[in-house]
């Protein structure tokens, strides 16, 4: 079966008594159409040639097949589906072996099942991540693993959508061999000592589970997976392994497959996979980076280890200045708890730990500023604080340094012309925990060099960040439209609602926290403080609640002082309502002349939902985001929107368009004259997401 420009997707190759089914469809083989009839073929070839007495599938370029081609799966799928290509080597009397180099992952390794056997580099990885698109498998992964790593681990496996290293996976028995050598070669010997024999996975016993430990890991998988339709459907097919003939196994697997490939959520997370490929692609990217081998960190609190941290993982050798001899011990130890937790999770080896910190540095020196080829500077959200440490920048920093400021909101203008060399001065707003946290926003302000923009972006994207551009406007993409949805919610406890009512409304729509929580986790105190900051420029007609700002003249901070919208016993535990601020918010509603009215859940969903879709269309309108699928990133990755939904302007592409221009009409009567709406009708019928 040929591809573009008539390369052969597949071919079929021979090597002594053996067929060599080679896939060639880069740059990840994947599964797509043009493969399936490629290996149905090549398959059915070397089944009706008696001169073969078996095959070998293996992939071009070190690569196996790393899972089906994702752009399929908005539409039906085409025959032959991969089920069939499966059930060819299976049905067929002699043995396959699959000879898997890179990756085997979905489809993939659901291919590699149908074999006889399985043989893997040491680099490769395996496994079933289907359910971080809102999936199950679908050809066979539920119904033929378990039979040989038994239910529980198959269970945790798939539900977590795990990519297993080959030396875990054959402790598991997910594949039979590593090879040592040649790839081929091996795979070759193999075949040959299986002789004539199949060794049929679909017709293998599963292992007896053990009652409690299933149980364990069930609830663990339903509540690391939020209880989401597809995780739910993924357990009840690995539980019936066993318990029904494979066939319809088999059946039942791929009927709920093809149900849930076609909903809402696997169509919302196919959305949010394709805007990060997107967003990894920036035009910005192609742009000549500066080469960066030396990152120095200003400021080792919490974001700077953290960045610290992240740069180390990505490579780079790190240079932490801090202030005092105190100060540099207690930067160094963050770090180091960093990887400890790694290691102690088994998510990081004792020797690349070692690895990462003999890499890192943290002095009082600020001269050390002149090795490095890049610095972040994370010190306090101050703009008088960062203007100086621009100006020190400047004078110790080498001529074709980048340097970047960690901020939130702040001018990035305004804190690279302190430094004398604004063209070499960029935003690279990091979230927290900043070595946890994927997202990135990397602000460009009018003067950044082009070089310099792409050498932000390339660091990012070498911590495993996911950089979205923003232009340099106040709160840039994310903390500008998260106001507005804080804000909306203010309105709302104005005119009836309560705090643990929108939380409670919020949380079941599906963000990980509501606003009010999340303000007292990150200290009430630093919106208080963006809100001083802006005072001058609020106009007088404008709306403004001042619930939060009373909250702060009481010394609630949130759960750093046990009392913020709840109340806290200890900095661990759930927040309490308290009777203190209810009782504050009606006296607040009373004396604005507001008549308190009862709020539907639906209603807080709808009104703060509206609001950040009103924002978030404007933010496109003024440039400020380059997309609205960046701006969907940014909500899901930085701000706890839920990714089933598929950030805030595909759930509002989804809406009922008279329903949602309903709801902004309503919201134009509640934000005020200063607060116009955003054009979301227009971006919507342009086309957008």
């Amino acid at each position: 079966m040929t591809g573009p420009a008539d390369r052969k997707v597949v071919a079929l190759k021979r090597r002594d008594k053996v067929g060599i089914i080679v896939i060639d469809n880069p740059p990840i083989n994947a599964g797509s159409l043009e493969v399936r009839r490629g290996l149905l073929e090549a398959v059915r070839a070397v089944h009706s040639d008696p001169t073969l007495s078996g095959g070998i599938l293996i992939g071009a370029d070190k690569m196996f097949m790393a899972g089906s081609d994702i752009r399929e799966f908005g539409a039906p799928l085409e025959d032959p589906q991969l089920p069939s290509v499966i059930a060819e080597i299976e049905e067929s009397d002699k043995p396959f072996v699959a000879a898997i180099a890179g990756a085997a992952l979905g489809g993939g390794y659901e291919l590699a099942l149908a074999c006889d056997g399985r043989i893997a580099t040491i680099e490769a990885v395996v496994g079933l991540p289907e359910t971080t698109l809102g999936l199950i498998p679908g050809a066979g992964g539920t119904q033929r693993l378990p039979r040989l790593i038994g239910r529980e681990k198959a269970i945790e496996l798939i539900c977590a959508g795990s990519r297993v290293n080959a030396a875990e996976a054959i402790n598991l028995g997910m594949i039979d061999k590593v090879a040592r050598d040649d790839l081929l070669t091996e795979a070759l010997k193999f075949l040959s000592d299986l002789g004539s024999t199949k060794r049929r996975v679909a017709n293998s016993q599963v292992p007896e589970s053990d009652p409690a430990a299933l149980r364990k890991v069930k609830t663990v998988a339903l509540k690391s997976g939020r209880n989401r339709p597809h995780i739910r459907e993924a357990i009840a097919a690995v539980e019936r392994c066993g318990h029904l003939p494979a066939r319809e196994g088999l059946a039942m697997e791929r009927a709920e497959f093809q149900k849930l490939r076609m909903g809402k959520e696997a169509t919302a997370l196919r959305h949010l996979f394709f805007a990060e490929r997107k967003a990894l692609k920036a035009p910005e990217l192609a742009m000549m980076a500066r080469p960066v081998q030396i990152v120095a960190v200003v400021g080792g609190g919490t974001m700077g280890a953290g960045i610290g941290a992240a740069m180390l993982a990505a490579g780079k050798s790190v240079i932490i200045l801090e202030s005092t001899a105190e100060a540099v011990e207690a930067a160094r130890d963050r770090v180091r708890s960093v990887f400890q937790r790694r290691l102690d999770r088994a998510r990081l080896a004792a020797d690349k730990m070692q690895q990462y910190l003999s890499r890192l540095e943290v002095t009082t020196r600020d001269d050390r500023i002149g090795e490095a080829d890049a610095v972040i500077e994370a010190v306090y959200e101050d703009i008088g604080v960062k203007r100086d440490v621009f100006a020190l920048l400047g004078r110790l920093a080498k001529p074709d340094a980048v340097l970047l400021t960690n901020t939130s909101y702040l001018s990035v203008a305004e804190i690279a012309a302190a430094s004398g060399r604004p063209e070499s001065v960029a935003g690279m707003h990091f979230f927290s925990p900043a070595e946890v946290m994927r997202l990135v926003e990397v602000i460009r302000h009018s003067n950044t060099a082009p070089d310099v923009l792409a050498t932000a972006l390339h660091l990012a994207k070498a911590a495993n960040k996911i950089p979205i551009v923003s232009k340099d406007s106040f709160g840039f993409i994310g903390n500008r439209i998260y106001a507005s949805y804080r804000r909306q919610c203010e309105y709302m406890l104005e005119e009836g609602a309560l705090p643990q009512q929108i939380d409670n409304a919020l949380e079941e729509f599906g963000f990980a926290m509501g606003p009010f929580a999340v303000a007292d986790m990150s200290g009430l105190d630093v919106a208080w403080r963006m809100r001083q900051a802006t005072a001058a420029s609020r106009g007088p007609g404008e709306r403004y609640i001042r619930i939060p700002d009373l909250l702060c003249e009481m010394g609630r901070f949130g759960r750093k002082t046990g009392a913020g919208y709840y109340r806290y016993k200890d900095a661990g535990s759930p927040g309490q309502v308290d009777e203190a601020v209810t009782d504050l918010i009606i006296r607040y509603s009373n004396e604005a002349g507001r008549i308190r009215r009862h709020f539907h859940t639906s209603e807080i969903v709808e009104r703060a939902l509206a609001a950040m879709a009103s924002e978030a269309a404007l933010v496109i309108s003024e440039g400020v985001a380059n997309s609205p699928s960046d701006i969907d990133l940014v909500l899901i990755h930085g701000y706890g929107f839920p990714k089933h939904e598929g950030g805030i302007l595909f759930w509002a592409q989804n809406q009922p368009k008279a329903q949602l221009a309903d709801t902004l009409d309503r919201l134009a009567e509640t934000q005020g004259p200063h607060f116009p709406v955003g054009p979301v009708s227009a971006l919507l019928l342009a086309g957008h997401p």
